[in-house]
């Protein structure tokens, strides 16, 4: 009995050690190549394994300081609750629990800031924050940030990542694809540069909606995009599907998306992206304005009169590539 006692208390020793040696929390597996990597060497690497370069998903706050200007974010503060339609009880504790854990209000966030001195506004979704799923305040925030771009005359950038529309919200969910829809066609009719970005994974409602009407779609490396998940149309199909099916290379083979962009290199080719529409803008000005030049004198040697031009506001020749 004696010796019984000893050896308990040897192991609760030697586990007290081992939980000092090895902190809690400290470290991730990375699903790919099956390393147990340090997680702060992950954060300094862009979130991305630096064994067999797996991309992990990225934390809002990251991917902020990643892509926009230090010091120049201004998130859109919409005073709007998440609201339970369906008045499930599991889904308020569920949400609380998340915003505890996450550190996020919802799954995505919305602002304007700076990308190497260019303004932009910009939204950012959250895969930590039920999948990134949307619902009526994600639909709601992505509309608002829409009609921001359009009352400042400023390109717009999305960063997506869902599981699609939110089931807990039920028909409500679902009405924000056609609401962002709407929206997006009238930055479209202004003329306005839309560039989304697609993450992994990228699926559902968010797909069938405002991340696939990008002017410019590009994509990280081997993110899952689609509608359905790759089992579902397996079963409904009852065939095999082809190798890579819904990868970003895969959409990019077929058409679906524009480029795929290594995570290190998103910020440059969204800038580059930027400022080649700003040249064409004011390229495709002065050659409007030089063609109206020659009509009017053209006019003018015709009729024998001056004619005057008037001047064109810059706002109305906003052309997108």
């Amino acid at each position: 009995m004696i010796l019984d006692k000893l050896k308990k208390r040897e192991q609760v020793k030697t586990n007290k050690i081992s939980s000092v040696d090895i902190p809690i929390g400290k470290w991730i597996k990375c699903e790919k190549c099956k390393e147990i990597l340090y997680k702060d060497d992950i954060r300094e690497n862009l979130n991305i394994c630096p064994a067999c370069g797996n991309y992990f998903r990225m934390h809002i706050d990251r991917r902020l300081k990643m892509i926009i200007d230090e010091g120049t974010y201004e998130n859109f503060n919409l005073n709007i609750e998440t609201s339970n339609p369906l008045e499930l009880e599991d889904y308020v504790k569920k949400l609380n629990t998340v915003r505890e854990k996450t550190k996020l209000k919802e799954a995505v966030a919305c602002g304007t800031g700076k990308i190497n001195g260019e303004e932009v506004v910009i939204c950012i979704m959250d895969s930590g924050f039920f999948m990134g799923s949307m619902g009526i305040v994600v639909g709601e925030k992505i509309t608002n940030a829409i009609e921001k771009a359009i009352e400042k005359r400023l390109p717009l950038i999305i960063f997506c990542v869902s599981g699609g529309a939110r089931m807990q919200e039920g028909i409500m969910s679902l009405m924000q694809m056609a609401k962002t829809t709407a929206a997006l066609t009238k930055l479209n009719k202004e003329r306005l540069l839309y560039i989304s970005v697609l993450t992994d994974p990228t699926y559902g409602g968010v797909t069938a909606s405002f991340a696939s009407l990008g002017d410019i779609i590009l994509a990280e490396p081997h993110a899952m995009i689609g509608f359905a998940g790759q089992r579902v149309i397996k079963q409904t199909i009852g065939k095999e599907l082809p190798e890579g099916f819904q990868t970003s290379e895969f959409l990019l083979e077929h058409g679906f998306i524009d480029k795929i962009v290594e995570r290190k290199n998103l910020k440059e080719t969204i800038y580059k992206l930027i400022k080649f529409h700003k040249w064409w803008n004011i390229s495709t000005l002065i050659k409007i304005e030089r063609r109206m030049s020659l009509i009017c004198a053209k006019r003018k040697q015709m009729h024998g009169k001056k004619l005057k031009l008037q001047e064109i506001p810059w706002e109305k020749h906003r052309l997108i590539i």
